[in-house]
């Protein structure tokens, strides 16, 4: 199992190994865009990894597990300290893996699965034994895994090009007088090609954006009001509309797995 340091790089591809393991322990790290031949399992025990992908910003909240597609083009950034597994898979076609980016809750039995896998030794046999057990316990998890809401569609028509995801999106009339475009026209373009009326997408914008300040301990006043929500209470009842929990709720699930 490679212990990573932030400024280590790593090819899974390379080993020539069906199954590779990696821990580290990063307070900032930026992997830069690449892609792998493998596909990887990412689980973070404390702080928030942003993903990024070519038409879709991702957030991984702490004790949740990311199914990263082989060949997928992603950027995985990292910015509070980070106590993470990876777990790299050479799919096989039998395997009933999610054909696109997922985030899923992480029940004990797959954390479990998860931590043994990824600090199991490089050449361990996978194929029978304990390594043929602990592949198919994760694999049976990963399947039957609760999907979480934390994948952000993002426009790609150059007229948007401007529009920055760290930040809080304007508002839709705003952002009509920046662009130079009607408010038709940018729902239009928002529809087409994400899926989403813009201010459905802004909302999953703030949701994405909440989970990260939570993860970081901001109390809910402060998360309330850099959202820009009109009070405590209304985004207390938006965050449980998105999520089925309270952010209190979300915090201390997240809390008790660790």
């Amino acid at each position: 199992m490679p212990w990573l340091k932030s400024d280590d790089s790593f090819n899974p591809d390379s080993l020539g190994q069906p199954v590779i393991g990696i821990a580290a322990d990063l307070g900032r790290h930026d992997s830069g865009l690449h892609q792998h031949e493998m596909g990887q399992l990412l689980f973070t025990q404390s702080g928030c990894i942003r993903i990024m992908l070519a038409d879709y910003l991702c957030m991984l909240p702490p004790t949740r597990v990311a199914w990263i597609p082989p060949r997928t083009l992603h950027r995985a950034q990292m910015t509070e300290a980070v106590d993470y597994r990876s777990v790299y898979l050479k799919v096989a076609p039998h395997w009933k893996l999610p054909t696109q980016v997922e985030i899923m809750d992480v029940t004990p039995l797959l954390r479990a699965a998860l931590e043994r896998i990824a600090t199991a030794e490089i050449g361990m046999n996978w194929d029978s034994g304990v390594g043929a057990n602990l592949l198919a316990v994760c694999l049976d998890e990963i399947s039957a895994a609760r999907r979480e809401p934390m994948l952000l569609p993002l426009p790609m028509d150059r007229r948007l090009a401007r529009l920055q995801t760290d930040r809080l999106p304007p508002s839709l009339g705003v952002l009509a007088t920046q662009v130079g475009a009607s408010e038709k026209t940018i729902s239009r373009i928002f529809r087409r090609e994400t899926g989403l009326g813009y201010q459905q997408w802004r909302q999953q914008w703030r949701l994405l954006k909440a989970v990260e300040l939570l993860a970081r301990q901001q109390s809910i006043a402060s998360v309330a009001f850099d959202l820009e929500f009109a009070s405590d209470s209304a985004f207390i009842s938006f965050f449980k509309r998105m999520t089925g929990h309270t952010p209190r709720a979300y915090i201390l699930s997240s809390t008790s797995k660790t």
